[in-house]
């Protein structure tokens, strides 16, 4: 398996994301990235204190063509949930269009990733060489909806909910290859499945900027896995969500050519990139997501070693019964452990 990485801009004293590469080079794939000024599906790229890194364009286009040197393909994002009165303007046409014309004579682009059929559209219009991408936020998991919009993208991100559903996966990467389309899937996600808040949180990611300036409503965390995680009874469903251990990764060869890791807002991209890199983890699995949630349940960790033997093939043969049964429950109580308190390895 290879893997797409995101890229952030290092603060001075981090680790850049091409010296991880660098170390990695056989197994990375792509790097995806955002344009600097642009909203996309996270916040905009800034440094870590928070202010937008004008100088951080010309960082971004020199580590880009460090990257294009090595041989990983480059994928532009123009996912943002929402671009708001501007999302079917000329002008956000024309800003496209001027960024990918300005990277190709640059840096190189192999794709772009995106939510707008619009962008999709334009971008087939005018650069029929670009990788057309469909983004995990658009939630397309069945093949119907592939289907609908089969005419504006050549691959394809599976709706992150369904990664453990090996029926579903089958179904559709089928179709994908009878369609001559590719499948990509998002493998460390530590969103909630099926989150009834992701819309929201969505479209004020887009809005990031706007809502900085703006005097708001106080008193509550908008994030609903914030919300809902603070109870201690809540805490099973960390193990339902759509994430899969590295340990797990190589029984997805033959469906996915890449997997995408969340590195974009990490505070550790080498730990993540590493672990599945190496197809193996000891630690908080938890470190490993984006976002992670583990500060909500410390002094709490979740033990990666100590998952049990079944668990790929009890969370993926019996997909929607496992979801509804105890086998969730007894896992828990297995991995969840107070950090720095040895217990002993229960069989798996």
């Amino acid at each position: 398996m290879k893997f797409a990485v995101g890229y952030q801009l290092p603060e001075q004293d981090e680790e850049p994301l091409t010296r991880i590469v660098a170390d990695l080079p056989r197994q990375i794939d792509e790097v995806y990235f955002p344009w600097l000024d642009m909203p996309s599906g996270r916040s905009p790229m800034t440094s870590r204190s928070g202010f937008v890194d004008w100088d951080g364009q010309s960082r971004l286009e020199d580590d880009l063509r460090v990257f294009r040197d090595m041989g990983i393909k480059l994928d532009l994002l123009f996912n943002a949930n929402c671009y708001g009165g501007h999302s079917l303007s000329q002008a956000l046409a024309n800003r496209v269009c001027s960024i990918i014309e300005h990277l190709l004579e640059t840096t190189g682009l192999h794709a772009i990733t995106t939510t707008s059929l619009m962008v999709a559209r334009t971008v087939q219009q005018y650069f029929p060489q670009i990788d057309v991408r469909a983004s995990v936020n658009m939630r397309i998991g069945t093949v119907k909806a592939m289907e609908y919009v089969a005419e504006f993208f050549d691959s394809f991100y599976l709706q992150r909910e369904y990664n453990r559903d090996l029926q579903r996966i089958k179904q559709i990467k089928a179709w994908t290859d009878a369609n001559a389309k590719d499948l990509y899937f998002l493998v460390n996600s530590g969103c909630m499945s099926f989150c009834s808040g992701q819309v929201f949180h969505d479209n004020l990611v887009a809005h990031e900027a706007e809502i900085a300036d703006t005097i708001n409503v106080g008193g509550w965390n908008p994030s609903l896995c914030w919300n809902y995680y603070a109870d201690r009874e809540h805490w099973v469903s960390l193990l339902q969500n759509s994430w899969i251990r590295p340990e797990d990764i190589h029984h997805y060869e033959g469906y996915f050519s890449v997997a995408k890791l969340a590195s974009r807002m990490h505070a550790n991209p080498r730990r993540v990139i590493e672990a599945y890199c190496r197809a193996h983890y000891r630690g908080n699995l938890l470190d490993l997501f984006e976002p992670s949630h583990g500060p909500l349940i410390a002094p709490h960790i979740i033990d990666n070693s100590r998952f049990p033997a079944d668990w790929f093939e009890r969370t993926t043969a019996r997909y929607e019964r496992c979801r509804s049964d105890d086998y969730y429950a007894s896992v828990l109580d297995q991995v969840l452990v107070l950090q720095g308190v040895s217990v002993p390895s229960q069989p798996g």
